[in-house]
């Protein structure tokens, strides 16, 4: 089997497998010219060549673009191997800057024709290929810099995952998910308060049939998140978004979010301008999500619940 049986998702495995190949061909390369280097110390050795004073080693990492560790352990085999040495900062004595040694100096001489015929192979190489491969390398690590490909999997994670995501309207078969749902994320955090059973135990006739709505989150045809909005007797706000509750199991799915731009979206259509919710502070995830839908903090109001210590609303329209 080859990499180009397996496809794109091997593209770290054959990459690796191309610098293998060419690292080989680069300890060859040292030996044909009587340089003695190791392929993985020339980034720090070419930079140094470049320097006319010592380097600190934060410097050397930044400039080369590998992690303070690596260079370190690099600096030690040269250290060892004579190619380079430390000498005390002139203006801080506690600090070590990196430099050529007098046998690394004597390198950076004998390497130059080694330059001059790398730098004319690879060229025909690259003359011989129909897509560039270093300017390829260019793009795509530009690409990577402003998105990993880490983060771009993710990305793609979610859009699949959110394909098995749907928002529904509350019916009496999911009374029992809304109740444990919510009690269970309420138990982790906090204690069950009186009316939280109220509620919870009959949301029909505490929440349908005052005026209020309950949506559904399904995950591959499971309940797995509920969100409510509570009607209100009240002069500045029209419903109370609350409820909200999505199973651990699937957190980090875009499901709350889902919900929650749902819950908004019906309370638009019902004609509400101001939503009110009350929640904890020590729920960083809950209040980040909710800031994300445009709730703003606000003070001033009591509570029925002990635990709620911060209060948002989100105003859609003027009255």
């Amino acid at each position: 089997m080859t990499f180009d049986d397996i496809g794109k998702i091997a593209l770290g495995s054959r990459l690796r497998s191309l610098s293998e190949r060419i690292t080989e061909d680069a300890v060859k390369m040292y030996a044909l010219y009587g340089v003695d280097l190791k392929p993985r110390w020339f980034p720090i050795f070419y930079f140094l060549s470049t320097q006319k004073h010592g380097i600190p080693v934060t410097t050397i990492a930044a400039e080369i673009g590998q992690s303070h560790p690596a260079v370190i352990k690099t600096l030690k085999e040269m250290v060892t191997a004579g190619i380079v040495l430390e000498e005390k900062d002139n203006l801080d004595g506690r600090k070590n800057n990196i430099l050529l040694s007098a046998q690394g100096r004597i390198i950076t001489s004998k390497i130059k024709e080694q330059y001059t015929d790398v730098e004319n192979a690879v060229e025909k190489l690259f003359r011989q290929t129909q897509h560039n491969l270093w300017i390829a390398m260019q793009e795509t690590e530009y690409l990577l810099n402003q998105k990993s490909l880490y983060e771009r999997i993710v990305l793609e994670k979610k859009k699949r995952e959110e394909k098995h995501i749907l928002i529904v309207p509350y019916t009496p078969k999911y009374r029992e998910d809304f109740k444990k749902l919510n009690e269970d994320w309420i138990t982790t955090y906090f204690e069950m308060e009186e009316a939280d059973r109220t509620a919870l135990g009959n949301p029909e006739k505490y929440i349908l049939d005052k005026g209020g709505i309950i949506l559904v989150a399904l995950y591959k045809d499971k309940a797995v998140g509920v969100c409510a909005l509570i009607k209100m007797d009240d002069p500045v706000y029209d419903y109370e978004l609350a409820k909200m509750a999505v199973s651990p199991q699937v957190q980090g799915k875009g499901i709350g979010r889902r919900l929650g731009e749902a819950i908004i979206a019906t309370a638009k259509e019902m004609g509400a301008s101001k939503l009110y919710l009350e929640s904890n502070t020590l729920l960083k995830p809950a209040i980040t999500l909710y800031e994300n839908l445009g709730f703003k903090k606000v003070a001033g109001r009591q509570s029925s619940y002990e635990r709620a210590n911060i209060k948002m609303e989100l105003v859609m329209a003027q009255k």
